[in-house]
This record gives C-alpha cells, structure tokens and sequence, in this order.
C-alpha cells in the first residue's frame, strides 16, 4: 500500500514538474518574442541614439535681488536653455508604425532606464493588458494610455499603464523611484507624438489604491485640482522639491506593486503651464473664498490589474541601462509568474 501511494506521489510531482517547465519555456519565449517585437519598434521610427548624450545643466532661478546690469550686458540676450533629449526627440516619424496599428500615439522615455517604447491607446483598458503594439497576444503588453484621457495629453491628469515585468521590461524600474538617488538619476519623463516632445519632471512616487483619488479624471475647478495636488505630494515618499500648479499638467504612471492587485505603484510628473493673466492678478490680492463647485468626474469605473505576475522586491536600483536592452529572467522569478498564469484564463 505504501509503494503504490508513493508511486503515484513520484507520478504527481512528475506531472507537476513537466506542466511547471512547459510553462517556464512558454513564458520565456513569450519575453524573447516580446523584446522582439519593441527593438522592431525602435527601429522602425528610427530612435536616436541616446547613450552619448549628457544633460545640459538647468539655467539657474532668478532671485528676488539681481545686480545691476551695464548697458554692455543689458544688450546681451540670455542663452536658451535647450534639453539634449528633447531635442534629439523632436523629429522622430510615427509613419511607420502607424502602418502597423493606428492606435500609437507616440513614444515614452525615461532616459537611462527600459522604459523605451511605442505609446498606444485603445477603445478600453483590458486590450493592451495582453497585447503588443503589433497587436499581438503575449503576456507583456504595451505601454497605453487610459482610454478616457485625451489622446493630445490635454488633461490635468493624463494616465498610462504598463507592466511590471521579472525581467527589468515594460514598467519594471518605475518601482525604483521610492529611492531619493533613483529619481535623481532619472527625474523626466519624455512624450513624443506629431505635436513634438513634451518634458515632464517627476515631482512624486507612492503606492496607491485601485480606488484613489489618484485615478480622478475630471475636476471641477482649481480648488479640485489643487486638493488632487495636495493628496499627491502627502503620499509620495520621495521629496523632489518640484511643487506643480493647477495651470501644469499631471502625467501619472501606473503600474502593480508585486503584492496583490488592491493597489498600484504610481510615479507621477509634471508638465509646467503658465497661468492665465486674470489669475496672476487675483493671487497678487488677497485671496478670496472660492464658490461652491460642481460635481466632479469620479476615476476611471476599473484600474487595468496591470499585475502581470507576482515580483520579488529588489532593494537596490539597478545600473542604466538602455531602451534596447532586457535583464535575463531567472527561473525562480518565471515560475512564480508561471504559477499566477495557469490560474487565469489566456486572453
């Protein structure tokens, strides 16, 4: 009796073993063809090469307190600051891939990092959970954009989802900002489409609810905006010293935290805009009560469950690298992936 039940014992781990390595095969080549499909990407809309470049230093703040200027230097105009990456960006051609999937809208960057990659948006957020910018099924994705947002970035807040990937794709390094050092390694973030780059600082990294105010996609006024703000800079653990404005422009990152799918890991930037002349005036005087608002827009109904597979925590950041480049996936790390996978249907 007890040879036969360790037979079939021996028999089970067996079938447990085989299913377990076909899986980790599966999922390997899903990666390798995933990769694929993105360096096809950057060669088609012709990415610069970004590795050389240094960034300019920032102009400095003007005082309150300047010295006097010579008529010599009065005539003298200030140089113009123009930053390196934006600038090697502005002429990238969307031609290309459009012709494959009229969904992209443009290209993502953060200089340094993986994230380098085609942005599309589709008819709903469930799409691009599963599918490439090829529109093919594979476990990794596509970077996309909340199908609510405008596609020209015209919101207050504008959100994109991706993957957090074992092997360093997809939205991976955006759980590194919780380090001070990380962001300021990496502190923009890149958005490229026909309308040229956009340049956004990164001013706030937290862990959030599904539920938060942090998916709020319409706003019924400045006093909304700015509680929106208040709430983003009180949750961030990363103090960057960049405080946006309601006249600027929100970019929020959103991908899973690797411990469930109750809540996300947001990295969030800001586009700076300039306030309107009547307002400049009002927030010289003395301010005045704001009046009653009206209803505002709630968050989108469901936060995309961009947990693709559980991932182990990592304590350090890891060195750049570039957009065209993937860290090798461990077996211990596909098979916890792998475990999550056989549970859930294929889309």
């Amino acid at each position: 009796m007890r040879r036969k039940a360790k037979r079939l014992l021996a028999a089970a781990l067996a079938a447990v073993l085989c299913v377990s390595l076909g899986m980790l095969l599966r999922q390997m080549l899903q990666y390798r063809e995933g990769q694929a499909e993105y360096e096809e990407a950057q060669a088609l809309v012709k990415l610069p090469d970004l590795s050389d470049i240094q960034p300019a230093p920032e102009p400095a703040e003007e005082t309150a307190e300047q010295p006097e200027e010579t008529p010599e230097e009065a005539t003298e105009e200030a140089p113009v600051y123009v930053d390196p990456y934006a600038d090697a960006l502005r002429d990238m051609d969307f031609t290309a891939l459009r012709e494959v999937n009229g969904d992209v809208l443009g290209w993502i960057l953060i200089p340094g990092t993986a994230v380098s990659y085609p942005l599309v948006q589709g008819a709903d957020n469930q799409y691009y959970l599963n599918h490439t910018w090829k529109k093919w099924t594979n476990v990794v994705g596509s970077i996309f954009l909340e199908c609510s947002n405008s596609p020209d970035f015209s919101d207050f807040n504008t959100i994109i989802y991706g993957h957090r990937m074992n092997n360093g794709s997809m939205f991976a390094s955006l759980k590194y900002y919780k380090q001070q050092s990380y962001w300021s390694a990496h502190p923009c973030v890149y958005i490229t489409d026909d309308a040229g780059t956009r340049t956004y600082r990164i001013f706030a990294a937290y862990e959030v609810s599904t539920e938060g105010s942090t998916y709020q996609l319409g706003f019924s006024g400045d006093a909304s905006k700015q509680a929106f703000l208040d709430d983003c800079m009180a949750r961030s653990v990363i103090d960057t010293g960049i405080v946006p404005t309601v006249y600027d422009r929100i970019l929020t990152l959103s991908t899973c935290t690797g411990s469930g799918h109750a809540t996300r890991w947001v990295v969030q930037a800001v586009l700076p805009g300039q306030a309107p002349e009547e307002a400049a005036v009002q927030e010289a005087a003395p301010a005045q009560e704001a009046a009653p608002a009206g209803e505002e827009t709630s968050a989108p109904e469901e936060t995309p469950a961009l947990e693709a597979a559980p991932a182990q925590e990592e304590t350090a950041a890891p060195a750049e690298v570039s957009g065209q480049a993937a860290e090798q996936v461990g077996v211990s790390d596909v098979l916890a992936e792998t475990a999550v996978e056989a549970a859930a249907p294929e889309a």
